[in-house]
């Protein structure tokens, strides 16, 4: 699996457009980079760069920067709404896919150590990368930011981790380390600069500083005024969307402005989120509102819309979920070919796709038309008695499908599998044990997708059932069909399962198999046979 961090630096300028290009371009010249966004802020005088890469070029990536911004940055002159404390003022590295937070320490301390050595430049650890509880948090290490560095850095608990202690005027010093995914997060106040400040002290976790802490833990925030915009903005970072979600906050700055007689205007995300926290925010909205979304693309349009996420620029999603950036479409020619050309394939002259790739297919289909029928029910007055099983019954069916499609090429990729281990030699002792090992292995994988095809079809039985106890009966042939599919798919890929038990040698791995295969197959005939009678007698 690919390794996949993410690198997230805030560099100080955010108004010169060929300084902020320059460092763009630097970036994305790294080969097995990508950059994903570039934010920049007028009124905070900031840019925001995302990108991702594996370990050894994301370090190359920051590194490039990092030298551009040597070059063209000199914070004697810079100033603005956002701390900071020097050219690069946050350098952090997160773990996106398949990577570790302690990889992503080890990248921060090789990119701290490169950074110091060819530029000459302090630079400090923080988060999980520090070790010293005092100067984890970056707030704390930034504290009396850019114009009070010459002299903290002067004292020995605030010496840097790596690079010289000593001021360099023109750089000030970067803080690096790998952290959690952080959201940044701004609420549009239609007030005044102070109000929206009221309200970002009474959330933030450390509160007003009075020692009695806010509403929310691993929030930091402040108030400003956007000239650019023409409004406030209670400004956040959320430090970990486990513990505080956007929608969280977005509706305690809801509160808190109704207290001031304040008007909220949407939000704003600034640079990239996971999907994860917009998926939380729709299961939050859908609850209290009582509504009924299945598909993921509606559910993010209903974040975008209760979040306001529209107020100050589009949100694309994809182009700001970083999820759907990074995602690589599944390796599944079978299930994307044409419906002609599906069967054309099955038509050919070859072994695969067969029987199981079809059986996949054919049980898709089956809890499918399970699926279309109460999609079909729902929403319709005659039928509003059974909106509350319908909205139990949909998504299962719905989920069934889905599940099923991947499996008509898993299939055909579990036998090729197989082929190939027929084909390893067999001259010595050693290698004629070595295929018989991979051969072994490879029936085992041919029998556990037709048996996890088995799984999924069998765990809809029940919302079909219910489906064909309260659905629209002139929906009768669809249902029908669908459950005879369903059991056909079910069927087929039992005897594909059987077809390649015959010669697996693991005794225990073929008794266990088969009792679970058969009481499915089983289970799928009885249902099957009920469903058809339950549509039978309803049109009577």
């Amino acid at each position: 699996m690919k390794k996949i961090v993410e690198c997230v630096p805030n560099f100080s300028e955010g108004r010169n457009e060929e300084v902020i290009n320059a460092i763009a371009d630097s970036i994305r010249s790294v080969k097995g980079v990508t950059l994903l966004d570039v934010d920049p802020g007028k009124s905070t005088n900031r840019t925001v760069y995302t990108f991702v890469g594996d370990p050894k070029s994301i370090i190359e990536g920051a590194l490039a920067g990092c030298r551009t911004a040597r070059a063209k940055i000199d914070m004697r002159t810079q100033h603005g709404e956002h701390p900071r404390m020097g050219a690069l003022d946050v350098c952090p590295f997160v773990p996106v896919a398949n990577v570790t937070m302690e990889e992503c320490v080890e990248i921060s301390k090789e990119f701290a150590r490169r950074a110091s050595e060819e530029l000459g430049i302090p630079m400090y650890l923080y988060e999980h990368s520090q070790e010293k509880a005092y100067r984890k948090k970056l707030p704390d290490i930034r504290k009396g930011e850019y114009e009070g560095l010459a002299e903290k850095i002067k004292q020995p608990e605030w010496a840097p981790d790596y690079g010289p202690a000593e001021f360099v005027p023109e750089w000030g010093a970067t803080v690096t380390g790998a952290r959690f995914f952080l959201v940044a997060y701004n609420v549009n106040i239609l007030g005044t600069n102070n109000q929206a400040h009221r309200i970002a002290l009474n959330l933030r976790e450390i509160g007003r500083g009075d020692g009695e802490p806010g509403r929310f833990k691993e929030l930091k925030g402040l108030g400003w005024y956007v000239d650019e915009y023409n409004m406030a903005q209670c400004s956040f970072n959320l430090n970990n969307y486990n513990i505080t979600a956007p929608h969280e906050v977005f509706e305690a700055v809801k509160e808190e402005a109704a207290q001031l007689q304040v008007g909220v205007a949407g939000s704003e995300l600034v640079g990239l989120i996971p999907l994860e926290p917009m998926l939380k925010a729709a299961d939050y909205y859908i609850e209290k509102e009582n509504l009924f979304i299945l598909d993921e693309d509606q559910k993010v349009k209903l974040v975008i819309d209760r979040l306001g996420l529209n107020s100050v620029s589009q949100f694309k999603p994809k182009e700001r979920i970083i999820d759907y950036i990074i995602k690589e479409e599944p390796n599944e020619p079978l299930a994307n070919m044409s419906t002609r050309k599906f069967i054309e394939t099955i038509n050919a002259r070859s072994s695969a796709p067969g029987g199981g790739s079809a059986s996949a297919a054919i049980g898709a289909i089956g809890s499918g038309l399970g699926a279309m029928v109460s999609k079909l029910t729902f929403g319709v007055r005659k039928f509003e008695e059974h909106e509350k099983t319908l909205r139990k019954i949909i998504p299962v069916l719905h989920n069934t499908t889905m599940g099923l499609i991947p499996m008509i090429d898993a299939d055909t990729n579990a036998f090729n599998d197989y082929v190939e281990a027929m084909r390893l030699p067999q001259k010595t002792e050693a290698e004629k044990a070595r295929r018989f090992e991979q051969m072994q292995e490879g029936l085992k994988k041919a029998i556990r997708i037709p048996l996890n095809t088995m799984r999924l079809g069998n765990g809809a039985w029940d919302m079909m059932k219910e489906c064909a106890n309260c659905c629209n009966i002139a929906s009768k042939s669809d249902l029908q069909v669908g459950a005879r599919s369903l059991e056909l798919g079910i069927w087929g890929a039992y005897q594909n399962v059987l077809i390649n038990m015959k010669d697996i040698k693991d005794e225990k791995f073929k008794s266990e198999t088969l009792q679970e295969a058969d009481s499915m197959r089983l289970r799928a005939e009885t249902y099957c046979k009920e469903i058809l009678s339950i549509l039978d007698e309803r049109s009577k």
